[in-house]
């Protein structure tokens, strides 16, 4: 088995290295692909030194069977036909193709099968956002089907890549220092700020992060559902949080749904509100579920529920996924 990841030197291809690291992923051999700026780096994996080769139009991708690409979509649109050309199945974790109608849009616990349909031999990561709420919609949609979805989602700096987490913290230190803070990744400081504002705003003025949970969770789902989405970054280094009403077709009580978040695949229900057991982000960071908690009645809605959910951005809404779905793939190929 010939493995590659693309980007490697981002926050999501450095997650990519610990996760098939710490798995029982099956590996021959490991190849690494970066910018210009990044070949030539030397990474550990598995007690051995891979260099970093530089992404070029060739044939370097003969003979792999799967790619794991986190370089961004303009990068991912440029070389899509270069990795997939000699038959390596090409896992995207950009925007790239995520609504293009023949990639499937995979989240492994929810519609893994749609991993089998891929034409162009590429599939999809959804939005980080997505992932962590449909693997909990998962649940209810079980229950009854889910006709609408409100969310509110306080998404961590992590979600703009390491050096957003790094502006973080450095913007407190600069505050703290009495400087002014540097402001590059985003638009605003974001140490002692929360900023309602994740992605270009659209004519509608939603954001495209709000959008992509509303288009993106109809495929992945293959459902008429409706999510209407408000889109937050918070000052949390890692893992993003999610407030999510729900309303189904047949009302559905706080301890069914609790039951069904604690037997759901790749979800932990964490939720005792006498003991003040709850996910958080400072607990969830660097952990492969999506951790469910608050679950009750919604007051508003007689066929509504509402939860709380906090998922790991870059290991369940980014490398992990895509790790998963090629767990999915070698494990069901004949």
């Amino acid at each position: 088995m010939r493995i590659a990841i693309v980007g490697v030197s981002g926050a999501v291809g450095q997650e990519f290295l610990k996760i098939l690291s710490n798995r029982d992923f099956p590996i021959d051999e490991l190849l690494l692909f970066g910018s210009e700026r990044s070949a030539g780096r030397e990474y550990e994996f598995r007690g051995k030194k891979i260099t970093v080769k530089k992404l070029e139009h060739n044939d370097d991708f003969k003979g792999v069977d799967y790619a794991f690409v986190s370089a961004g979509a303009g990068t991912s649109r440029e070389f899509e036909k270069t990795i997939t050309k000699h038959g390596t199945v090409m896992i995207d974790n950009s925007s790239a193709f995520r609504m293009d109608k023949d990639v499937p849009l995979v989240v492994p616990e929810v519609n893994p099968e749609d991993a089998f349909d891929r034409p162009r031999n590429v599939i999809a990561n959804p939005n980080c956002t997505t992932i962590i709420m449909v693997v909990a919609l998962k649940a209810i949609e079980q229950l009854s089907h889910i006709r609408r979805v409100h969310c509110a989602s306080y998404q961590a700096a992590s979600g703009a890549g390491a050096s957003a987490m790094a502006e973080l913290e450095n913007q407190y230190k600069e505050i703290i220092d009495g400087k002014n803070p540097t402001v590059a990744k985003f638009v605003y400081q974001l140490a002692y700020n929360v900023i309602p504002h994740i992605d270009v705003f659209s004519d509608d003025d939603y954001t495209k992060e709000e959008l992509k949970m509303f288009h993106e969770t109809k495929k992945i789902m293959h459902s008429d559902i409706d999510v209407s989405a408000m889109c937050v970054r918070v000052p949390v280094l890692r893992a993003h949080s999610e407030s999510i009403w729900v309303e189904t077709e047949s009302p559905v009580t706080p301890e069914q749904a609790k039951e069904a978040f604690a037997k759901a695949q790749g979800v932990v229900l964490m939720d005792e509100p006498s003991e003040k057991k709850y996910p958080m982000p400072l607990f969830v960071a660097d952990q492969d579920p999506v951790y469910v908690g608050r679950v009750r009645k919604d007051l508003a809605n007689p066929n509504g529920l509402t939860f709380w959910c906090v998922g790991d951005q870059i290991r369940k809404g980014a490398a992990l996924n895509a790790v998963q779905i090629a767990e999915y793939l070698i494990a069901n190929t004949k």
